[in-house]
């Protein structure tokens, strides 16, 4: 963070832990149920929010003087649907079968409070610069969650990471199988998300007093 002040440093590094905008702001909670049971969807739902918050947020803060006040959140909804229609072709293009998995999830990134959030309370009111960095750290806060719970998700309930077998053969009873460990299907359902999520939520609150206080 040395190229950047401490002001500016903060806006990247607070959206990360104490004000992350899943487990303290409960913003974007559907993407977390909905996507987390494979980490690559995760990894690529992460890097498209990455994408549309980081550019959406400079495009907004660019146009802040001269959008009418009544129509601001039309014009919102408008670039980051044009963002969003961009992230959805490069998929097409480059992760086809990914992006028929993701493909009505990439959609609703449109309509994602995170982002639409982050349009009205900080790149209405600050310029391109700090309204990036608001766009890349709030972007990174969402996608350690999203992260951390496909890890864990795909990891206890197929044993796999990114469709890769890490614990051994479950017919073969290779690795920890011969212990007579099993997949958790349960892992793989949406409430087994929340469930996660909400444990993350109580680890943080629990190193952190401050949080709890509020």
């Amino acid at each position: 963070m040395g190229l950047l002040s401490k002001k500016d440093a903060k806006l990247i590094t607070d959206p990360l832990a104490d004000n992350n905008p899943i487990t303290i702001q409960v913003l974007g909670i559907c993407s977390a149920l909905a996507i987390t049971a494979e980490l690559k969807a995760s990894l690529v739902m992460s890097i498209a929010v990455l994408f549309v918050m980081g550019v959406g947020n400079v495009v907004i803060s660019l146009m802040r003087n001269i959008i009418p006040s009544k129509i601001r959140i039309i014009v919102q909804l408008i670039v980051v649907a044009a963002l969003v229609i961009i992230v959805d072709q490069v998929l097409k293009a480059f992760a086809y079968e990914l992006s028929k998995t993701l493909s009505v999830f990439v959609g609703l990134i449109i309509t994602n409070c995170i982002i639409m959030g982050r349009f009205e309370a900080f790149a209405l009111a600050n310029k391109p610069w700090r309204s990036f960095l608001d766009g890349i750290g709030n972007a990174l806060g969402y996608a350690v969650i999203l992260i951390i719970v496909g890890f864990f998700r795909e990891l206890l309930g197929a044993g796999t990471l990114f469709g890769i077998p890490v614990l051994g053969d479950p017919i073969e009873k290779t690795g920890v199988y011969a212990l007579g460990y099993e997949n958790n299907g349960f892992m793989l359902m949406p409430p087994m998300a929340l469930i996660v999520v909400g444990l993350i939520i109580w680890v943080q609150r629990s190193r952190n007093k401050a949080l709890i206080e509020d």
